[in-house]
């Protein structure tokens, strides 16, 4: 696959945070709060603003347990499971993002639709991981900076669900963050696998989101703050994936273990 570029060369990373990025944030907002699209909505923009739509199919791998549906719920700013429940069959949630590229100063809505499949699920039922894997644009393997052997199975998640898909985009994120005091994932390994696989690794806290005056409404647009760097991540990485599939831009492959 194309080697991930560097943050921030393809995507503005703080445009969301302009008055220009505000405004198109809105689309995706209702009174503070996010916005929940199904498979065939999409966000209405004002008639004069036109823009293209890039949709891409996500894979979310991990083992049972590091917070994948969570991860899931907060892209799309939606309550966290306060209790862990196995994912039963395979769950679809669709999350719009518009970004600014910098090459072009065009301004592109994402449709990233996650795929989330619990682990006895995929392990039971043959075809799940197929379905999953199928015409996917990217995986997100998670690993929990709190189960040292989540973040040691990740070798063996790329190759397994990856293995055979060398030019899908490929992306790392350390779950429950927040909780890194009691971490069993130090930084010099984490720093070690970086350079062994050529990946970019991205790290999400897993407290609940910030409340609205009533106390109860998760607060859209501080929930966006939250995880707008992995939605410009991984905007980024498919956005230049798809420049290098057209020959726009060089393919300077890399190669990582497989």
């Amino acid at each position: 696959m194309a080697r991930p570029p560097a943050p921030g060369s393809v995507i503005v990373p703080d445009w969301h945070e302009s008055a220009e990025g505000k405004e198109y944030l809105a689309c995706i907002l209702r009174k503070n709060r996010r916005r929940v699209f199904g498979l065939l909505e999409r966000p209405v923009l004002p008639p004069p603003v036109a823009i293209d739509t890039a949709s891409y199919k996500i894979f979310v791998s991990g083992k049972s347990g590091v917070g994948k549906t969570a991860l899931v719920a907060k892209l799309a700013g939606l309550e966290v499971p306060v209790i862990h429940h196995e994912t039963t069959g395979i769950q679809t949630t669709v999350v719009f993002w518009p970004a600014k590229l910098q090459a072009s100063d065009r301004v592109v809505m994402f449709r990233f639709e996650f795929w989330d499949c619990g682990e006895s699920a995929l392990k039971k039922f043959d075809h799940m991981l197929p379905a999953c894997k199928e015409k996917t644009d990217a995986f997100l393997f998670l690993f929990s900076f709190t189960d040292r052997a989540s973040f040691e199975d990740l070798p063996g998640q790329l190759a397994r669900v990856a293995g055979e898909a060398p030019g899908v985009v490929r992306m790392v994120i350390g779950s429950k963050f927040d909780q890194y005091m009691h971490t069993d994932v130090p930084e010099r390994d984490l720093t070690a696998f970086r350079q062994a696989w050529g990946l970019p690794l991205l790290r999400v806290k897993s407290v609940p989101g910030r409340r609205l005056a009533d106390g109860r409404t998760l607060d859209g647009r501080a929930g966006l703050a939250d995880i707008a760097h992995v939605l410009n991540g991984l905007a980024e990485q498919l956005w230049h994936q798809d420049q290098v599939a057209a020959g726009v831009l060089p393919n300077t492959s890399e190669n990582t273990p497989s």
